[in-house]
């Protein structure tokens, strides 16, 4: 077995992986070309951002690797189904998703919000196996990614997002809207990964700490990149928020003040996996650059 010493190796590894997992479990054969849409809005794209951070979460705490690896994909499928969702008409109406047409314009509208709703399910049935996974851990990765995912997390959050359009905001509402709408989804894959192994009160403390400040250090550079690059970098239509009136990171701190902002909320997360007492958080560290530091 090779020892893989770099974080590009470990990424491409652990991609790789995951997308062959939701390969086998998204069904292709599920009725009336419903499969053909849940594998089209899940598959081949994205930067699965969510699964590395169970993944790298995992390891830090020595979790077992199909305990991981299903709650890697099944946040990655709430996220994909969150997505789905809100490129439909009746929310934020876009035609681009991870540089293709969206689910809805691909499949029509009825099949999307199909699609969307299969996935979600589909989330919960691969975390609750018949076997590989105990009981107790399959309630507690259920339990994590429900509360993450519902009215006080990433749906509170657009619903929040759509009131919020053609207002003003300061910053802590600000805050208070993308902890919901993206934060919590974020933050509850690093404790997903957390849960499936040995985890001491002062990391789990910690590693919460971290997921919360990387959720909105996520959504503060997706604020800057919308102002900043072409949709053709970005896979997704550039300006969106701008067009639309809605508040963001950009139009409340300004440019520069939010890319400050987003270094010091990397600061921030890798500050508490000092904290954390856990021997090995070098992925974690890794990640929390690549997220400051992306450019789509």
């Amino acid at each position: 077995m090779t020892l893989v010493v770099d974080f590009d190796s470990w990424s491409r590894h652990q991609l790789d992986t995951v997308e062959s997992a939701l390969s086998a479990w998204v069904p292709g054969a599920a009725p009336a070309g419903l499969g053909l849409a849940m594998r089209y809005g899940v598959l081949d794209g994205g930067k699965r951002l969510r699964p590395l951070l169970v993944l790298a979460a995992a390891e830090a705490v020595n979790g077992p690797c199909e305990a991981a690896l299903r709650a890697a994909c099944a946040v990655e499928l709430i996220h994909a189904y969150s997505l789905v969702h809100d490129d439909m008409p009746c929310m934020d109406n876009d035609v681009l998703r991870r540089g293709k047409p969206t689910v809805h314009v691909q499949f029509g509208e009825a099949q999307a919000m199909l699609a969307g709703d299969a996935m979600q399910a589909l989330a919960f049935e691969v975390l609750t196996p018949d076997q590989g996974v105990p009981r107790a851990l399959q309630a507690k990765l259920c339990s994590l990614l429900a509360r993450a995912a519902g009215h006080d997390g990433m749906a509170g959050g657009q619903a929040i997002d759509l009131a919020s359009i053609g207002m003003t905001l300061d910053e802590q509402s600000l805050r208070d809207m993308h902890h919901r709408k993206t934060g919590a989804l974020l933050q509850a894959s690093v404790l997903m990964g957390a849960a499936c192994g040995e985890c001491s009160p002062v990391a789990w403390q910690a590693l919460s700490e971290y997921g919360d400040a990387m959720g909105l250090a996520f959504q503060v550079v997706d604020d800057i990149l919308d102002v900043t690059q072409a949709s053709e970098t970005l896979g997704k239509t550039a300006g969106k928020d701008i067009h639309n009136n809605k508040p963001t990171y950009v139009t409340v701190l300004g440019l520069d003040a939010a890319r400050r902002h987003a270094r010091e909320l990397r600061e921030k997360a890798q500050t508490a996996l000092a904290r954390s007492g856990l021997v090995d958080v070098t992925w974690l560290i890794q990640l929390a650059d690549k997220v400051v530091e992306r450019d789509c």
